[in-house]
C-alpha cells in the first residue's frame, strides 16, 4: 500500500517519505479500513518533529481519519464490511496511523459515520471533537449555564462552542484579533473578549452577570489567574492543555474559597464509560446535523510533508486534511 511514513525525527521535508509499506494483516477483533481521509493534528507534527522519542522504528502518522471497512477479523460482525467509518486513536501507542491507503485496528475504534458527514469532515473529528465533547459535558448538562471557551479560533474550541450552544449554554470565548472573533462568532459564540485587553476579566464578569459556571481551557498555566477571577462559586475548569507552562503556580486559596473544581482531560486515555458517552453523544450530534467542520486545507497523500508544515505554521483555521 502507499503511505506517508518516517524513520527519523526532524523537519517534515527531511523526514516524511512517501512509498510502499506492507498492507496490514487483520487480527482477531480488528477491521481493515480503506482510508479516504486523514487528519493532521498538532500532536502528530510535534511527535514527528521530536517532542517525544520515537517509540517504533517506522511510523505512519496521524490518529484521525475516515474510510470504508473492507474486511473484518475473527469475532467481528461481517455486516460491518462496506460501512463508512471515522477513526479515533489510530496511531496512539501504535506504529501505523491513517496517512496511508489502509489501516487495521480494533473494531470499536472504527465508528459508524452518519450520512450527514463527509469523509473529509470526518477527518476533523477524533482528537479535536472528542476532546471538545468531553470538556463540555464531562460534568453534566450545560443548559442555562455560562460557558467560557478559551482561544475560540482553535479546532477544539470551535467544536466546544458549537456543542455548548447545542446544549443550551451561553458561550463566551477569548480571542486575540478581530478576525478570530468573527470566526468564533460564526461558530456560534455569543460573546468574544480579546484576552490581551487589560480589562478582559472585568469584561467577562460583566457579560456573564457575575462569572462563568464552567471554563474550557487550552493554556491553563497562562490563564489560571484569569480563570480564578471570572469563575462563579462551585464552578469547574476543564483543562486540556498547558503547553506554555508545564508546572503552573495555582492560586489555591482563591480557588478554594470559590470551591472550584479542576478537571484535566487527555482524550487518548478516557475511561471506557467516558469514551462510550463521548462517541454516542458526538455521533448523535453528527446525525442531527448540529455540527459544522472547519477544514483549513487539503493535500494529497504525497504532499503530507507540506501538510505538516502548514500545521506547524499555525497559519490556518481548522484541520489540515490529507485526501487519500
Amino acid at each position: 500500500m502507499k503511505a506517508a511514513f518516517y524513520t527519523s525525527q526532524g523537519p517534515a521535508a527531511d523526514t516524511i517519505q512517501i512509498g510502499e509499506q506492507p498492507t496490514p494483516t487483520l487480527q482477531a477483533g480488528e477491521v481493515l479500513v480503506r482510508l479516504k481521509s486523514s487528519g493532521a493534528n498538532p500532536s502528530d507534527v510535534k511527535s514527528r518533529a521530536g517532542a517525544r522519542p520515537m517509540p517504533f522504528p517506522t511510523i505512519i502518522p496521524h490518529s484521525d481519519g475516515a474510510g470504508v471497512i473492507e474486511a473484518v477479523g475473527d469475532g467481528v460482525d461481517p455486516s460491518r464490511v462496506g460501512q463508512n467509518v471515522w477513526l479515533w486513536n489510530a496511531q496512539w501507542q501504535r506504529p501505523f496511523g491513517t496517512a496511508a491507503e489502509y489501516i487495521a485496528l480494533p473494531s470499536d475504534q472504527a465508528v459508524d459515520l452518519p450520512d450527514t458527514t463527509s469523509f473529509k469532515e470526518a477527518a476533523c473529528l477524533g482528537i479535536p471533537a472528542m476532546t471538545a465533547y468531553r470538556c463540555v459535558f464531562a460534568d453534566g448538562p450545560v443548559e442555562g449555564q455560562k460557558i467560557l471557551v478559551s482561544g475560540g479560533a482553535g479546532s477544539v474550541s470551535r467544536y466546544a462552542i458549537q456543542m455548548a450552544k447545542a446544549g443550551g449554554a451561553e458561550v463566551i470565548t477569548t480571542v486575540s484579533s478581530d478576525e478570530k472573533a468573527a470566526y468564533a462568532r460564526a461558530a456560534g459564540a455569543d460573546h468574544t473578549v480579546n484576552y490581551r485587553d487589560a480589562n478582559a476579566a472585568e469584561h467577562i464578569l460583566d457579560l456573564t452577570g457575575g462569572g462563568t459556571h464552567r471554563a474550557i481551557e487550552l493554556e491553563f498555566g497562562v490563564n489560571v489567574n484569569l480563570l480564578t477571577e471570572v469563575m462563579r462559586q462551585n464552578g469547574t475548569i476543564a483543562a486540556y492543555g498547558s503547553a506554555q507552562s508545564f508546572t503552573p503556580e495555582i492560586p489555591f486559596i482563591q480557588m478554594m474559597f470559590k470551591d472550584l473544581t479542576l478537571r484535566t482531560i487527555l482524550v487518548y486515555i478516557l475511561t471506557a464509560q467516558a469514551r462510550a458517552e463521548t462517541l454516542s453523544g458526538l455521533n448523535k450530534m453528527l446525525a442531527d446535523g448540529v455540527l459544522s467542520h472547519a477544514i483549513g486545507a487539503t493535500f494529497p497523500l504525497d504532499q503530507t510533508a507540506k501538510a505538516h508544515e502548514l500545521v506547524e505554521s499555525a497559519d490556518k483555521f481548522g484541520t489540515v486534511v490529507i485526501e487519500i
